[in-house]
């Protein structure tokens, strides 16, 4: 039997994280049945399971992870939760769709809000907006395109300077940004830990359990893993690009590695160095060339740069140590007068993207379902997806 690969990181997640939210289930051992099993405990995974569930709490429902919800790919990025799509178009038709799409991030930002305020997970979340910048005047053209998307979907900005960035990003690096409310900042390993702690009790999770086969049988799904079987009626795949290994029909994604480095936290004499700054969160003009940087409440700089293939899930400690000279790098460059400022780690996590940036949804086969293509930014926009293909899944309008 040809094995399905495991998803693997050659380094840590370097955000704070507690004992609560590194607590593991126990790894499956024997045979089980279920009525649902899905695969992942993504944001895309732990939506499904809890909507599902919540639709019918009868229902027993089985949730395996290869690692475990505080050190998956979905605790590896930045903490972004963005409501708003970032390219329209020009035609009535593209505009409807992206107000469309507009709604749908907007909901699962609703959905996390609502799951974090009534479990009352501590993730640091903080409703503080984003900016949007360009390093270079040549960018102008791509930027004065994301104005007019902006004023096209009704949708608050501010365009601020240079000097006006420095005063509220302490760097000079940047010729021109655009901030716009409503981006939510959050510590995403606390997040989605405190997500997949918190399902309903028809949902029983088992971590360090990677789903190594998949197999339609009997008119359902045997999933084979490191030390057991799960027998389901029907599965939920929610691993991205790594889902064509378990079900031949998923075909159209890649996984792509991404890299971010975590500074330790500024002394009160490195942040005298800096304007008076609150929390905040930036994303480049040019998403692949560029950075993204936040300053997180605990006064820690965050860089995200770089990106490899990473087409089994594997990323090296050559490729990590690569990523953070890089990266290390870039912050001297925006922030010359914290030169002994050290990164105290840097991680990597995988993302799955698409040739035309739409999502692998839906319904694969009689028994097989998945939400997969996120193509980044995809913490608002996976939780919908979950939520949605669930409501899809029991007959939901």
């Amino acid at each position: 039997m040809r094995f399905a690969s495991v998803p693997f990181n050659q380094n840590q997640v370097g955000w704070p994280l507690n004992e609560e939210d590194l607590y593991r289930q126990p790894s499956l051992s024997g045979d089980i049945k279920a009525d649902w099993v899905i695969i992942g405990s993504g944001y895309a995974g732990v939506s499904f399971a809890r909507r599902l569930a919540s639709l019918n709490p009868q229902l027993n429902i089985v949730l395996i992870d290869a690692e475990c919800a505080a050190t998956s790919s979905s605790a590896r990025n930045s903490g972004f939760i963005i409501g708003l799509p970032h390219n329209i178009g020009s035609s009535t038709a593209e505009l409807k769709k992206a107000q469309d799409y507009r709604a749908l991030l907007q909901e699962g930002i609703r959905l996390l809000d609502e799951t974090v305020t009534e479990h009352q997970i501590a993730c640091e979340w903080e409703n503080v907006g984003k900016y949007h910048c360009q390093i270079d005047p040549s960018s102008e053209a791509i930027m004065q395109e994301y104005v007019d998307n902006l004023q096209l979907m009704q949708e608050p900005y501010s365009l601020l300077d240079g000097e006006a960035l420095y005063q509220k990003l302490g760097t000079r690096l940047y010729s021109k940004g655009i901030y716009t409310p409503g981006c939510i900042l959050v510590n995403p390993a606390k997040l989605i830990a405190g997500l997949a702690r918190h399902l309903p009790e028809n949902v029983t999770v088992y971590h360090q359990t990677p789903a190594l086969a998949m197999r339609q049988e009997n008119g359902g799904v045997r999933v084979t893993t490191l030390q057991g079987t799960i027998r389901a009626d029907q599965a939920m795949l929610a691993t991205n690009a790594l889902s064509r290994e378990l079900s031949p029909t998923v075909s159209r994604q890649a996984s792509m590695a991404t890299y971010a480095s975590i500074t330790a936290p500024l002394t009160p004499e490195q942040r005298q160095r800096l304007p008076a700054m609150e929390s905040w969160g930036l994303t480049p003009v040019n998403a692949i060339a560029g950075a993204t940087l936040r300053y997180t409440h605990d006064h820690r700089f965050l860089v995200r740069q770089h990106v490899d293939p990473a087409l089994r899930g594997v990323i090296t400690a050559g490729q990590t140590a690569s990523a953070a000279r890089q990266h290390l790098a870039l912050f001297h460059a925006a922030y010359p007068q914290l030169q002994d400022v050290p990164l105290e780690r840097t991680w990597s996590g995988t993302i799955s993207v698409t040739r035309n940036g739409a999502p692998v949804w839906g319904r694969l086969a009689p028994q097989i379902w998945t939400a997969g293509g996120c193509n980044g930014a995809g913490v608002s926009k996976q939780t919908i997806a979950g939520t949605l293909l669930a409501d899809l899944a029991m007959g939901q309008d």
